[in-house]
This record gives structure tokens, C-alpha cells and sequence, in this order.
């Protein structure tokens, strides 16, 4: 028995532990970037991208809203994996994302009212947004702490590129300005242009139009990404 023993200790040791921020760890941040982008490739979380990215301040409040959800909420479904009873595993995540999202949407209202009041009911849908319940399911219920949480900020960020790229093309076509706060309006477009006759385009702070946006980034994306385009 005890040679049996000293055997499972000599394997154990014989295993080297892996790297926290490994080759594979690595690409939990980066291939939501590009590869596996979670609105451009997965098509996931369209709704917010069309409806928030008229002002880049809005945007950025809903990536980081998401960024917070994303990564406290695969932590605590990585923790709990073991202990969740299978059958009502999606109940068990949807308390977790909706307590996340509450404490979210509340803190927005206690610091940030203006933007919370523009927000209106989308950071409530955050409780619904296919890539973070997709996260929980397909990565956080199967893997540990520290990669769910690498997993979590990678799609997050994913996420925040695509929402803060669209807002700037819709926000300074549409305004010719960014709106910062604290900083007020910062001009984009010299007034020389509005001098000549240039108008700000309306068209682009009109949800077809953040589409339009979307559909180009893609395009883009897959031109200079081949393996993104599917074979016939």
C-alpha cells in the first residue's frame, strides 16, 4: 500500500503545473478579440451594439457594466460548478447574473444618473445577453477559477471594441463631436467643413445605420482574417 502511495506522489510531481498566464490562458483574452469575437463572429449581444452606441459615453458605461458582469459572474459560477445540481444549472446562473446586474444598475443611478437615465432598460437586459449566459454554460460550468475569469475580461473586451468602434463612426458622422464627461463636446470635424456646407448626417445616429456599421467591421475583419471565411 504504501508503494502505491509513494508512486501517485512520484506522478503528481512528475506533472508540472501550468502557467497562470500559459499559451492557452493567453488566448482566453485575445481570440475574443479577434478569431472569436462574440457580436462579429459568434454574432451575439447585437441588440446593445445597435441600440446604445449613438454616444461613445454610453457605450463605454455599457462595456464596462458588461466587463463587471462577465468577469464576477464567471467567477462565481466557476466556484459553484461542483455544487449545482444539472437540472436547474440555467436558474442558478440567471440569479447570479440578475443579482450582478442589479448592484450594477444601481450603483449607475447612484453616480452616473444621467447616463443610467439613457441607458433606460438596456443594462436590465444585460440579465439576458446571450454572451454572458453563453460564457457561464460553455466555459465557467466546466473550468476553474482563474481561466473563467481570464475567459470573462477576453469576451468582455471583445464586446467593449466592437460597441465603443461603432459609437465613435455613429457619434462623430452624426454630432461631429464625442461627448466626454467632464469635458463636454470635443470637435471632430473642423468648423471650416460646416463653414463649406457641411452637415452632420442624421442617418447615423439611426439604429440601421449602427448595422450598416457592424456589417462593415465585419466585412473588414474577414478580409484581412482568412480564417474567418467559411468554406462552401
Amino acid at each position: 500500500m504504501s508503494t502505491e502511495v509513494a508512486e501517485k506522489e512520484v506522478v503528481k510531481e512528475a506533472v508540472p503545473k501550468e502557467p497562470l498566464f500559459s499559451a492557452k490562458n493567453k488566448r482566453l483574452l485575445t481570440d475574443p478579440l479577434n478569431d472569436d469575437n462574440p457580436i462579429t463572429v459568434q454574432v451575439l449581444g447585437i441588440c446593445s451594439a445597435l441600440a446604445i452606441t449613438v454616444q461613445v459615453q454610453q457605450a463605454v458605461v455599457m462595456s464596462l457594466s458588461v466587463l463587471f458582469v462577465m468577469l464576477f459572474g464567471n467567477m462565481i459560477i466557476s466556484m459553484l460548478r461542483n455544487t449545482i445540481p444539472s437540472r436547474i444549472r440555467i436558474i442558478v446562473q440567471l440569479v447570479v447574473v440578475a443579482s450582478l446586474v442589479i448592484l450594477v444598475n444601481e450603483l449607475l443611478k447612484a453616480f452616473l444618473p444621467d447616463i443610467s437615465e439613457k441607458l433606460s432598460v438596456f443594462v436590465g437586459l444585460i440579465i439576458t445577453n446571450c454572451i454572458i449566459m453563453g460564457r457561464f454554460e460553455a466555459y465557467a460550468m466546466g473550468n476553474k477559477v482563474f481561466p473563467s475569469a481570464l475567459d470573462g475580461i477576453g469576451n468582455a473586451i471583445g464586446y467593449a471594441w466592437i460597441l465603443v468602434a461603432v459609437a465613435v463612426v455613429r457619434e462623430i458622422f452624426g454630432s461631429g463631436a464625442i461627448s466626454f464627461p467632464g469635458l463636454g463636446q470635443v470637435k471632430f470635424i473642423p468648423q471650416s467643413f460646416f463653414e463649406a456646407g457641411y452637415m452632420n448626417n442624421n442617418l447615423m445616429i439611426l439604429p440601421p445605420m449602427a448595422l450598416i456599421t457592424v456589417g462593415v467591421i465585419i466585412w473588414i475583419q474577414r478580409s484581412k482574417n482568412k480564417k474567418l471565411i467559411e468554406e462552401n
